[in-house]
């Protein structure tokens, strides 16, 4: 059996972390109107043992919330004396929607189109360069935290560049019931670290301004099984969930105004021509039928009932197989969450609107 080599001080924004110890460290991204500080919070756990360098990161969008929770009980239950490599948890990149509960920034810039940023640009390309250069470019492997948006619910699942054979592996490893195929979309951390040649993945799992146990609970063992995965942990012998990949998706849209009742909800399985919702007018007179195009099953949905023509409402997966081992896959992934023996939350709930 090879011996474990022993692992060297982590190198951060100046500071030294020795192995077996852990710190955080602020990472300065812009500063108020005040000229006060406004800083991102990173702790570095660097493990006795040589290994990779990981990053969980959260709240790139900062009204996603999910996320935090997750990075927030990684940490808690990680010991540095067992860890191999280094874990850099960002719970919250996008410190300024954070805390005005905005997905983006002071300048209505989405930080999740801006990277790698630039020295001299916006303020939105000004953080991404400071996070990108000085965070994002020293890691082998990227776990991208994110919800839906306001108002939009996500079925868990990863996004990922599965042409990456490494990317591959990993996205097996987190074991949502669906994994997307995803191309690459200019200007996002997922592309250009990849282009990098850092495997990222993107967890997508709820709504936003939400914690959703299901979503939390979800994250968080797919993070530790990726983990595992990448020789970080010790491996578990528990059987990892089965995925079944999505080749494409789409958004299936309102074809009216009105008042939106859905009949299906996330993880179903639908068959082309089969009504999903009905939308009708207040007082109910006239109703349209909203129809499936095409089979395959309900990975996101809108929330709220209130809605314009041309707004997206389901977003569909389709597979080269067969759907109904996708709901399968669904139900057991659920089953196997609740069953979880994960420490408790007592905020929210998981968010399945039908």
């Amino acid at each position: 059996m090879v011996k474990a080599k022993k692992n060297r001080a982590f190198e951060f924004l100046g500071e030294s972390v020795a192995p077996g110890e852990r710190k955080v460290i602020e990472l300065e991204a812009a500063k108020l109107y005040t000229h006060s500080p406004l800083s991102i919070p990173v702790e570095i756990i660097n493990g006795k043992l040589a290994g990779p360098i990981l990053m969980v990161n959260a709240a790139i969008h900062g009204d996603e919330l999910n996320g935090v929770e997750i990075v927030r009980q990684l940490i808690n239950t990680i010991d540095a004396s067992k860890l191999k490599g280094t874990l850099i948890a960002v719970p919250i990149v996008n410190v300024f929607g954070f805390i005005h509960k905005s997905r983006y920034l002071p300048d209505r810039r989405d930080l999740n189109r801006c990277f790698p940023g630039s020295e001299k640009g916006s303020l939105a390309s000004r953080m991404a360069h400071t996070f990108f250069s000085q965070v994002a470019k020293q890691c082998d492997y990227i776990l991208d935290l994110h919800t839906g948006a306001i108002h939009r619910t996500n079925l868990p699942q990863i996004r990922a560049d599965l042409s990456n054979p490494e990317t591959l592996r990993i996205a097996q490893a987190f074991g949502t019931p669906v994994t997307i195929d995803a191309p690459l979309r200019d200007g996002s951390l997922r592309s250009e670290a990849e282009r990098l040649g850092i495997p990222v993945l993107t967890y997508e799992a709820g709504e936003a301004l939400r914690f959703e146990p299901i979503c939390i609970s979800a994250g968080y063992l797919g993070v530790k099984r990726v983990m595992q995965s990448i020789g970080m942990l010790r491996t578990s012998r528990k059987k990892i969930p089965n995925t079944v990949i999505a080749k494409s998706t789409s958004w299936l849209r309102a074809e009216s105004d009105g008042i939106l009742r859905t009949v299906v909800t996330l993880g179903d399985r639908v068959e082309k021509g089969q009504v999903l919702a009905y939308i009708s007018a207040p007082l109910g007179h006239s109703e349209i039928e909203l129809v499936a195009r095409k089979g395959g099953i309900v990975i996101g949905q809108q929330t709220l009932p209130l809605v314009n023509e041309g707004d997206a409402i389901f977003h569909l997966a389709y597979f080269e197989g067969d759907d109904e081992e996708a709901e399968l896959l669904v139900e057991e992934f659920i089953e196997d969450i609740i069953d979880a023996d994960l420490e408790p939350l007592t905020t929210g709930q998981i968010n399945t609107p039908s």
